[in-house]
């Protein structure tokens, strides 16, 4: 109903924003990562929002992008999980990171969000695994390669993945490392362990 915002931040608090847009002041709900990457009192900004409607209240959140919105809203459609669980998945988390936890089938990882059981964190996983999607997150920015329909990594980036998993590091530790390594898509799968290992 209401797909962005722009105007000028009238008030910051510890989670909202007001922002004046032609004399109307909305107040958005914002995660703590958005929240750090807002200017001051007076900047510019536009926010990608979702509208939450209840029957006694409605609520505007805020993204930096229509891709984290999105994750926003996938999450929303996992049983057991509402806009307050949501945010607290992208507040302990962050949208890259969030999708490295899925992709990876690392429950624990999102289980540390605040409100939010390993049951609840495994249905994440389970129920997005093959829905979440790998755009405009660090995977897509970086130079890997992804193939977009199944939403998983280059066949030599999965194996040293999982090769970095049997030495103890977590699934999402692992896809971390090697996405802070330049040109993985070129490395065979010794070289891209060798280059991880050095981000652990």
């Amino acid at each position: 109903m209401i797909a962005f915002i722009k105007g000028n931040i009238e008030d910051i608090t510890t989670d909202t924003v007001i922002v004046d847009c032609n004399g109307v002041g909305y107040e958005i709900f914002l995660p703590e990562y958005v929240m750090r990457k807002l200017g001051s009192i007076n900047s510019f900004v536009k926010i990608v929002t979702y509208l939450d409607v209840k029957e006694d209240s409605m609520k505007l959140y805020g993204f930096l992008s229509v891709q984290e919105k999105t994750l926003f809203k996938q999450l929303l459609t996992v049983s057991g999980i509402g806009p307050k669980g949501a945010m607290s998945i992208l507040n302990e988390l962050g949208p890259d990171n969030l999708v490295a936890a899925i992709i990876s089938s690392d429950s624990k990882a999102i289980s540390k969000a605040n409100g939010i059981g390993l049951k609840t964190a495994q249905k994440v996983v389970l129920e997005l695994k093959d829905k979440v999607s790998l755009e405009g997150s660090i995977f897509d920015q970086s130079d890997y390669d992804l193939d977009m329909d199944k939403g998983d990594v280059s066949n030599d980036i999965s194996i040293a993945a999982q090769a970095l998993v049997s030495l103890g590091y977590s699934n999402s530790e692992a896809l971390k490392a090697i996405r802070k390594i330049d040109g993985a898509n070129q490395m065979n799968t010794n070289d891209l362990i060798k280059e991880a290992l050095k981000h652990l």
